[in-house]
C-alpha cells in the first residue's frame, strides 16, 4: 500500500452503543488510530479547534444542540475526511452536498466500515516526499507558480492559511501552496517545531516564552496547550 502512515480518527456520536461499536471497528482496522470518542457536536467542535488536525471524522448526523451537518459547515478548512453515520437514509442527499467521503447507515457492519475506510484512503492525496536535506538553509519553494530560494534561517514562523501556508521573515511573507500539515511533514529542519494547530516556529529565533505566546523578533505567536510540553522539551531550558 502506498500510504503507510496511519489515519488518526475521531468518533462523534450521542449514542453510547454506536460509539462503542465504532471504537471496536477502529481497533480491528490496521492503519487507524483513535484520537478521541466524543458524545456530541459541541464537544467535537471544541476538540477539533484546540487539537492537532486529524485525518478521519466518523460523524453522527442527528445530535442535540449541533447536528453533524451543522458541524461540517462551521469547521475550519482544511477539513478531515468525513464519513457520516446515521440511522436514516433520508439525509443522504443533503449530506453529499457537503464534502463527505462516505455515508454509513446504522447498524453498520464491519465489511461496510472497511469499504468506507478504503474510500477515504483512495480520496486521500498521495503523501508528498520530504524536501531533500539541504547542505545549508536555502531551499527552493514554489511561490505563486515559480520556484523561489528561501533561506529558512530567516523564517521566523510558518502560519496556516486555509490550504496554503505563509512563510514569514522580517521583510517578506511567502505564500506556499501546501497545507501546514504537509509542509511540516516535508521540512528537512529539526529546529522548526509545531507550537499551535496553525503555527510552526523557528526555535533558533525565539526571544522569549510567556504562558501562552512566543516572541520572535517583531512577532508574537500563540502556543497551544497540547504543544507546549514538546516545545519546552526541544528547547531544554536551564
Amino acid at each position: 500500500m502506498a500510504d503507510l502512515l496511519p489515519l488518526t480518527c475521531v468518533i462523534v456520536d450521542d449514542n453510547e452503543m454506536s460509539r462503542l461499536a465504532l471504537e471496536h471497528f477502529v481497533a480491528l482496522t490496521p492503519g487507524l488510530e483513535l484520537a478521541a470518542t466524543l458524545p456530541d457536536g459541541l464537544t467535537a467542535l471544541q476538540f477539533l479547534q484546540t487539537h492537532p488536525p486529524i485525518d478521519l471524522l466518523l460523524l453522527d448526523i442527528e445530535m442535540p444542540h449541533l447536528t453533524g451537518l451543522e458541524l461540517i459547515r462551521i469547521l475550519s478548512q482544511p477539513l478531515p475526511a468525513i464519513v457520516l453515520v446515521t440511522s436514516h437514509h433520508s439525509f443522504a442527499a443533503e449530506a453529499f452536498e457537503l464534502p463527505v467521503a462516505d455515508y454509513l447507515v446504522k447498524p453498520v457492519d464491519y465489511a461496510r466500515f472497511l469499504r468506507a475506510v478504503k474510500q477515504v484512503r483512495a480520496l486521500r492525496p498521495a503523501l508528498a516526499p520530504p524536501l531533500p536535506a539541504p547542505e545549508n538553509s536555502n531551499v527552493f519553494v514554489k511561490v505563486n507558480g515559480r520556484l523561489v530560494r528561501i533561506n529558512f534561517d530567516e523564517v521566523y514562523y510558518i502560519e496556516a492559511l486555509s490550504t496554503y501556508s505563509v512563510l514569514v521573515t522580517a521583510t517578506h511573507k511567502h505564500i506556499v501552496h501546501l497545507t501546514l500539515k504537509s509542509l511540516e511533514e516535508r521540512l528537512p529542519f529539526s529546529h522548526f517545531v509545531r507550537v499551535h494547530r496553525s503555527y510552526i516556529v523557528n526555535t533558533r529565533l525565539i526571544d522569549a516564552i510567556d504562558d501562552h505566546q512566543l516572541t520572535l523578533g517583531p512577532y508574537t505567536v500563540p502556543v497551544g496547550k497540547l504543544h507546549k510540553a514538546e516545545l519546552m522539551r526541544r528547547l531544554a531550558p536551564l
